[in-house]
C-alpha cells in the first residue's frame, strides 16, 4: 500500500530537484536511517575514529615532517587509515543504499533484518568496488588527470547499481559507463554540485579546528617554539582535528543519498523502470 508521504526515488528529476529531494528524504527519515547507520556503521565508525586519531598524533600536525623524516608510525597510520575507511564506506554505503532499496519495496516501510542481510551479501563486493575504482582514477588522474575526472563521474554510481540491480562488481562497473552515456556533463555537473555543497556543510564543523590552529601558531610564534612540529599534536588538537574528519565522514550520507536520485533519474531516462511499473499499476 502507497503512503502519501512516500518519495518516489524513480523519477526524472532535475538538479535542484534531486538536491531538494536529497534533504527532504533525510529529513523524513533521518531518525529510522541513523539509527540504522548507528547498529550496523557503528563498529566500523569507531575503527575509524582510532585510526584518525593514531593518523593525527603520528603526523603531530605536520604530514610532510612526518614523510620526510621516514618514521613508521606515520607509514603505518597511513595503511591503518585507509583499512578503516574501506571498512566504513562500505558498511556506510550498504547501509543507507539497501535501506533505500527496502524503502522503495515497501513504499515507504523499512524493514530492518532486511537491510542488515543486503548489507551483508554486499559488504565486500562494495569494498572491492572502492578498491578497484581508486585504482582506476588513481590511474586516470596520473595520465594528465582528465580521464580520472572522466572516470570518476561513472564509477560514483557503480555502487548504486551493484545493490539496486544486485549486479556483480564487473557488472556495476561496465554499465555504469552505459548509463552515463549522453549524459555525462550533467551527472558530473549534478555530482560536482552535491560535493560542493557537502564541503562547505563540513567547513562549518572545521572552524574551531582553524580557530585553534590560528592562535596555536602566533603563540608558538611569539614564543619561538614553531620549528617542533610537535608542539601541534597536543589534545586539544587531536579532539578538534578528529572531530571535524568525523563530521567530514558523515557527511557522506548527503553525497551517498545524493547519489542514489541521480542513479533512478538517470535509469528512468534510460529505461523508464518507474513509468511502466505507474503503468502497469493503473492497470490493476
Amino acid at each position: 500500500m502507497e503512503n502519501n508521504w512516500f518519495i518516489e526515488f524513480k523519477k526524472q528529476r532535475e538538479l535542484g530537484d534531486i538536491i531538494n529531494i536529497t534533504f527532504k528524504f533525510i529529513r523524513e527519515n533521518y531518525k529510522p536511517l541513523f539509527q540504522l547507520i548507528y547498529k550496523i556503521v557503528g563498529p566500523f565508525f569507531i575503527l575509524l575514529i582510532l585510526a584518525v586519531a593514531y593518523y593525527t598524533y603520528s603526523v603531530a600536525g605536520n604530514p610532510i615532517e612526518a614523510l620526510t623524516s621516514g618514521g613508521s608510525n606515520f607509514v603505518i597510520s597511513i595503511l591503518l587509515m585507509l583499512a578503516a575507511m574501506l571498512l566504513f564506506y562500505a558498511a556506510l554505503y550498504g547501509t543507507i543504499l539497501h535501506y533505500i532499496k527496502n524503502y522503495i519495496s515497501n513504499y515507504g516501510q523499512m524493514n530492518e533484518t532486511d537491510v542488515k542481510n543486503g548489507v551483508q551479501k554486499d559488504f565486500f563486493n562494495l569494498i572491492l568496488l572502492s578498491v578497484i575504482s581508486a585504482i582506476l582514477i588513481i590511474a586516470g588522474m596520473m595520465l594528465l588527470i582528465l580521464p580520472g575526472i572522466y572516470l570518476m563521474v561513472p564509477l560514483a554510481l557503480a555502487g548504486s547499481i551493484l545493490v539496486f540491480k544486485n549486479y556483480s562488481v564487473s557488472e556495476a562497473i561496465s554499465y555504469s559507463f552505459t548509463l552515463i552515456k549522453d549524459n555525462w556533463w550533467i551527472t558530473f555537473v549534478s555530482l560536482l554540485v552535491i560535493w560542493i555543497l557537502v564541503y562547505f556543510i563540513g567547513l562549518v564543523f572545521q572552524v574551531p579546528l582553524i580557530i585553534y590552529t590560528v592562535v596555536k601558531t602566533l603563540t608558538m610564534a611569539q614564543e619561538g617554539s614553531m620549528a617542533d612540529p610537535a608542539s601541534y599534536s597536543d589534545w586539544i588538537f587531536i579532539t578538534l582535528n578528529v572531530l571535524s574528519t568525523v563530521i567530514q565522514y558523515l557527511l557522506s550520507t548527503i553525497s551517498i543519498i545524493g547519489l542514489a536520485f541521480i542513479y533512478f533519474n538517470l535509469n528512468e531516462h534510460k529505461n523508464l523502470t518507474g513509468t511502466y511499473e505507474t503503468i502497469d499499476k493503473l492497470g490493476e
